[in-house]
């Protein structure tokens, strides 16, 4: 992985990671740093890693290696496919608002 310039990994967080999953990402994310750029993407916090990762110690030092040098972008929001939903109608109400039963 270290021969590619830009190294993408989107949905971190999207589904638990096993001890495994979370060893091998170390190894990684170790191989890579300081030799390749990366860009991750995840709708979890770096505060939320611990549990994605099933260890708080090896998130940390995952974290220390890709924060190190990164830009972070947080953008908050809709999620822009729910929204284009919502535009055309094939969606009444937010993710977020209680659904109302009427009896």
């Amino acid at each position: 992985m270290a021969q590619y310039k830009l190294l993408i990994i989107d949905e971190i967080g999207y589904i638990p990671i096993d001890q495994l999953g979370a060893n091998l990402f170390f190894q990684l994310i170790s191989r890579r740093y300081e030799k390749g750029s990366m860009i991750l993407t995840s709708n979890q916090s770096y505060g939320n890693w611990g549990e994605i990762f099933g260890d708080p110690i090896i998130a940390s030092a995952i974290l220390d290696r890709v924060l190190h040098h990164a830009t972070t972008v947080n953008i908050k929001g809709e999620s822009y496919r729910l929204k284009e939903k919502r535009k055309s109608g094939l969606l009444s109400q937010h993710p977020d608002e209680p659904k109302r039963e009427t009896l």
